[in-house]
């Protein structure tokens, strides 16, 4: 039986928490950023958190389950 690989997608994307959430990074923050207001830009520069109805099939995606 061959090893069991983690996505290499998810890998870059996805970091644990302590708490065993999963982190995040925010989308739309790379360019065109004229158009988007400062308070916009700011609260997407701070990570966030995987909602809880995806968090299984990263799990998986990154063998942690």
């Amino acid at each position: 039986m061959p090893k069991m690989k983690t996505k290499s997608s998810a890998k870059k994307r996805f970091k644990l928490t302590g708490t065993g959430k999963l982190k995040r990074k925010h989308a739309f923050k790379s360019h065109i950023l004229t158009k988007k207001s400062k308070k916009r830009k700011l609260k997407l520069t701070h990570s966030g958190l995987v909602h809880e109805s995806d968090a299984d099939n990263i799990k998986e995606q990154l063998r942690l389950k």
